[in-house]
């Protein structure tokens, strides 16, 4: 089906109406391909569509209702397809976890969505949840991909064939009618975003938000659908939810599931046309072909992508102009675009008929994009949320008169073409695409006895930092048990033993955050921020950017 005419032959009403199509369209055609000891095995449209009916029945015989909330916890896998089109076809809406959350995040936003069930991937994951069960009194099922061990009996445990085979006559038949009962306002799913400060919020997306979106990025993504996407971004981001599932079911396109570790065998095992991904992984590629003289540098990213590739995609986090025109040299489109949760997530891309490097493309189809006085990037359209999960209050300062506020700072140029060029908000993404909420780290970090002060740092950077302002009676104390003294250099200790012994102490409380946002090394001050150089306000709250752009070169240092 080609992209000029996606438009005007849909007559989806939801995420699911759509997905049966497909599947009945393409039928025996590979759907979706996926590694087991070493191989790559392949599922079926027509197969991939009865396990998410049998899985969705299984949930139906369980006791979902239409409008329940199931969470999902779940590393990438093809299952996780599966599960998302089982949970809707059930007529409710799923919750994804990012893999890497910590029992105490796993906590809140399965309680705080109010989840009835989870799926997990194993054992691993499972045991956060029972860690946490007590306090997740709404929580009645656990579902499995994998067998594990049971480590409570407060809820009901099934594996995930155990789920389908739950499935009867009357559960199957039923649902049809609740897919009949969605429409483009019904609920599809529930994703908690990094916030500012305290705990994230949960996006409400519905089946609409998330038809628009991928249909009007379809529009540009000049593929068909005997093209293969390589798949490694985590499924519970909104860009991969989007594009990498919702987008290829549209196209009906073949998605090949990789991972970070062995995307460079898998590119050259499957010959994809088309790649998505995060800044991070073209600057690695990158720094390892950039000494080359032009031509070899072609051949090289060329043998590294395949022939086959059409084009690569960056989104999460910024690209560096730079390594986008080296790509294009050796006639690889490396096109950048722009979007958040709250938008489905996609604003604006660039398109291999339409673009201009540095900016991040032209607005989609209905999507529109204004400058507000203060340089604020506002949005408006089909793709904008509804709202915060039970958080009315957040949801008016997001959106006003239905124009939802970025937080991002930019600029449109003559012919259309969005530029972003700062962060409104102190939220920070770091290079793999990662949304980091520095104030929150700060606090935990502040927390340990040994730590006066902290500001986190990394945006656009592989991992996070921090400056430190240690307790200096503290640490003066525990020099002096370690036999050592507080040695400087400039403005920072050296000492090796505190060092370390901070070290220690910064890991253990980052135990409390998934590993994307632990701080993995730091600098440690030897004294404290001051009002009167102006690292402070005036009723002593940390000014973070100054601080950052005063050190910001002796913290680009630990990324060398």
């Amino acid at each position: 089906m080609a992209q000029e005419t996606l438009a005007a032959t849909r007559n989806w009403h939801s995420l699911c109406s759509m997905h049966r199509e497909q599947a009945a369209l393409f039928g025996p055609r590979i759907a979706l391909r996926y590694q087991q000891d070493g191989l790559f095995h392949d599922v079926a449209w027509n197969d991939y569509r009865c396990q998410a009916d049998r899985a969705a029945a299984g949930l139906i015989e369980l006791g979902i209702e239409p409008g329940d909330r199931v969470a999902i916890l779940s590393e990438n896998r093809y299952e996780w397809f599966i599960a998302d089109h089982a949970i809707l076809s059930a007529g409710a809406a799923d919750v994804p976890l990012h893999a890497p959350l910590a029992p105490r995040q796993v906590e809140y936003q399965v309680g705080h969505s109010e989840a009835r069930g989870i799926v997990v991937s194993g054992q691993a994951q499972a045991d956060k949840v029972f860690e946490v069960l007590d306090q997740l009194p709404a929580l009645e099922f656990l579902v499995s991909f994998e067998s594990i061990e049971t480590r409570s009996d407060k809820i009901r445990c099934l594996t995930w064939q155990g789920l389908k085979h739950l499935a009867g006559e009357k559960s199957l038949a039923e649902i049809a009618s609740r897919e009949a009962a969605l429409n483009e306002s019904s609920l599809a799913t529930i994703i908690y975003t990094s916030g500012t400060t305290g705990n994230p919020k949960g996006v409400m997306l519905t089946h609409g938000n998330l038809l628009s979106n991928a249909e009007t990025t379809w529009e540009i993504a000049f593929m068909g659908s005997e093209e293969t996407l390589l798949s490694w971004l985590p499924y519970s981001h909104i860009y991969a939810r989007t594009v990498d599932h919702y987008l290829t079911s549209m196209g009906g396109l073949t998605v090949a599931l990789s991972t970070i570790d062995t995307l460079m065998d898998d590119l050259k095992r499957i010959q994809p046309g088309w790649l998505t991904s995060v800044p991070r992984v073209y600057e690695k590629v990158w720094n390892g072909i950039s000494t080359l003289d032009a031509e070899s540098r072609s051949k090289a990213l060329r043998a590294i992508f395949g022939s086959n590739m059409k084009q690569l995609t960056s989104g999460g986090a910024p690209l560096p102009k730079y390594i986008a025109e080296g790509f294009l040299e050796a006639n690889l489109p490396l096109l950048e675009g722009y979007g958040l949760t709250e938008t489905s997530p996609v604003i604006s891309f660039n398109s291999a008929e339409s673009f201009r490097l540095g900016s991040v493309g032209r607005p989609l189809r209905d999507v529109e994009v204004r400058i507000a006085d203060d340089g604020e990037i506002l949005t408006r359209g089909p793709h904008v949320m509804p709202g915060y999960w039970k958080n009315p209050e957040a949801t008016a300062a997001a959106i006003v008169d239905g124009w939802f506020f970025t937080g991002d700072v930019g600029r449109i140029d003559e012919d259309g073409y969005l530029y972003i060029t700062d962060r409104k908000k102190d939220l920070f993404v770091t290079s793999a695409g990662k949304n980091i909420a520095p104030a929150e780290l700060e606090r935990i970090l502040a927390r340990d006895e040994f730590i006066e002060q902290a500001v986190v740092y990394g945006d656009g950077r592989q991992f996070v930092s921090a400056l430190i302002v240690p307790a200096l009676d503290s640490l003066q104390a525990k020099a002096r048990e370690l036999g050592c003294e507080i040695k400087t250099e400039g403005e920072f200790i050296t000492t090796p033993q505190l060092l370390e012994f901070l070290n220690e102490r910064v890991a253990v409380v980052m135990q409390q955050v998934s590993q994307p946002e632990r701080v993995k090394r730091f600098l440690v001050l030897a004294r404290p921020f001051q009002v009167d150089d102006d690292e402070l306000t005036a009723t002593l709250k940390v000014r973070r950017r100054f601080i950052i752009n005063k050190y910001e070169v002796q913290l680009a240092a630990l990324y060398e």
